[in-house]
């Protein structure tokens, strides 16, 4: 099968050869603060976490005549597009979008292939206003990006499995070999939590290199094996620790591995020590996994040295609700990785967050929902006009992903939101994993109910 090929298209200036060189993994593509620096396509070959093709830098999109320069850079960018399995649409997150935007938007989707838009510079948060603009293209869900960072490529990566063709079954096998696609763990926490060690009892060998010191693991270590007839790649990872007490060079390298994996997962297990759990750094690796949006399970490693106290495991399962409210209902639970206990329901938590995380709700549930929850709790008014959210959708899964359409919503107060992602959160059975909620406001001016 001939690699499939994406291109990158967008107005000057918005991040695409960034982009292009953190896919292809260098400084292929000269990037610079200044428009137009990018005249020709430039072209290179991809390995994204199992997913090949070629990406193609384009030239930014601008409205000129076809007989000037800009006019024929223009031109390349759109034989590009046509010659494009999947395009990813990038916008300037923090300059929202632009009337040139709608234009080129128009243009892309003429080209009838399957379209990713990418808000990029909304590292941090920053630009999210943006990012939800970017709706009003007609391109889909946009994915909040940051391509010097490399902030959402686990998003990138999603979209991209159900955007490229298919390969056919008669030329080339699944990647992961007959049986179906991995299910994707990584499995991280402080230093010495002991996740190697739980990781060679899984696999059944000494696999990976264990011991009493800290930091032995500094390389993400991939695993491939099976679970009860399911396939999983298995992601070993170095002990995370705060930034600003990693001095060696090597560790940092090895800690900016193990973010790239939290990325690149579908479930996390944040692997605690039973023996002092909830530590600061812990509550901050769930803090990481919860705003990438990976799904989560939380084991209490080591728990044959505190199993003889009473009451223990409720007491930490307690804490774990109060300290972790954004992942209310996440499954905690105890094992000893060294004597290979608790691995089987660690599994099973593994299976059921991944199946959470995919999971997609009806419409016409999510409106009978929203009319229970604003008719028990209303929203509140501003300025002696009451909030009004008349509608409701789920945009996307992995992790679940709802926008609420009415006026005034961008004064809807954090507690209010809280609400409603509390009460989704029961009413549709989805403990544990992130929700994101995006908030649009109507535009239309005649709109005065």
């Amino acid at each position: 099968m001939d690699m499939p090929t994406v291109a990158i298209v967008g107005r000057p200036n918005v991040g695409k050869s960034t982009l292009f060189n953190r896919l292809v993994g260098k400084k292929l593509a000269l990037v610079d603060d200044r428009p137009g620096v990018t005249r020709d396509r430039r072209e290179g070959d991809v390995a994204f976490g199992g997913l090949i093709f070629r990406v193609i830098d384009t030239a930014g999109l601008e409205e000129s005549d076809d007989d000037t320069l800009t006019g024929r850079m223009r031109m390349q960018t759109e034989a590009a597009i046509l010659a494009a399995d999947v395009v990813l649409f990038v916008i300037d997150a923090r300059a929202g979008v632009l009337p040139a935007d709608h234009s080129f938007a128009e243009l892309t989707r003429r080209a009838g292939c399957p379209v990713i838009l990418i808000a990029n510079k909304a590292e941090g948060g920053a630009g999210m206003s943006g990012a939800y603009e970017a709706f009003s293209l007609g391109l889909g869900d946009p994915i909040p990006f940051s391509a010097e960072h490399g902030e959402g490529l686990g998003e990138l990566h999603n979209a991209l499995i159900e955007a490229l063709p298919k390969p056919d079954p008669d030329e080339e096998e699944d990647e992961d070999g007959p049986g179906g696609r991995s299910l994707r763990v990584a499995i991280v926490g402080r230093p010495n939590a002991g996740k190697s060690t739980l990781i060679n009892n899984m696999v059944g060998e000494d696999r990976l290199l264990v011991g009493p010191e800290a930091g032995i693991t500094r390389d993400s270590i991939s695993l491939d094996w099976e679970w009860r007839g399911r396939r999983i790649k298995l992601h070993d990872t170095a002990g995370m620790r705060r930034r600003a007490r990693i001095d060696d060079k090597l560790e940092k390298l090895a800690v900016s591995d193990g973010l790239r994996a939290v990325r690149f997962a579908e479930v996390v297990v944040v692997l605690l020590d039973a023996t002092i759990p909830f530590e600061k750094q812990d509550l901050t690796i769930v803090d990481l996994v919860e705003s990438e949006g990976r799904s989560l399970v939380i084991g209490l490693n080591k728990w044959d040295l505190v199993a003889d106290q009473p009451g223990l495991l409720k007491q930490l399962r307690e804490d774990c609700t109060r300290l972790l409210p954004q992942v209310r209902g996440v499954s905690v639970v105890p094992l000893s990785g060294l004597a290979g206990e608790g691995i089987d329901k660690l599994m099973q938590a593994v299976v059921n967050a991944a199946e959470v995380w995919d999971r997609r709700v009806s419409t016409s549930k999510i409106n009978d929902w929203l009319s229970e929850a604003t008719s028990r709790n209303p929203p509140p008014a501003v300025s002696g006009r009451r909030i009004k959210i008349r509608y409701a959708t789920q945009v996307k899964s992995r992790p679940p992903h709802f926008a609420l359409f009415g006026n005034q919503l961008d004064a809807l107060p954090k507690s209010y939101t809280r609400y409603l992602v509390n009460a989704l959160r029961e009413a549709f059975d989805l403990p544990g994993t992130p929700i994101r909620l995006s908030l649009r406001t109507s535009q239309n001016p005649f709109d005065k109910s």
